[in-house]
């Protein structure tokens, strides 16, 4: 098993849910978060006063899945977040040693 984490623009999440519900994915979890990389911020006016800023909204989408599936996963997420500018997001993908559904004590891939 793999968890997948992509980072990607707010705007872009509707796109990806999209993609991934076509490949049968029926679980996952999506938070907001700020960070920054090469795109560095920008320079916003607030009532006259420009300033910068250095952390910017992204949605980190987070998935389990099994391995088979990650190389299709990975692509279809890539597909959907990609504008082709500074900012698109990344893809981290990390082996997952044990799944436990707690409801019913399944384990590994049953429990996915």
């Amino acid at each position: 098993m793999k968890k997948i984490e992509a980072i990607i623009r707010p705007g872009k999440l509707d796109e990806v849910k999209v993609g991934l519900e076509r490949l049968g994915v029926n679980g996952l979890t999506v938070t907001q978060v700020i960070g920054c990389g090469k795109q560095k911020g920008h320079t916003q006016v607030y009532r006259g006063v420009e300033y910068e800023v250095h952390l910017l909204p992204k949605v980190k989408i987070e998935m389990v899945v099994k391995d088979q599936s990650v190389e299709r996963l990975i692509q279809v997420i890539s597909e959907a977040a990609r504008s082709g500018e500074v900012g698109d997001g990344k893809i981290f993908v990390y082996p997952v040693e044990e799944a436990i559904r707690i409801r019913t004590g399944e384990t590994g891939e049953k429990a996915l």
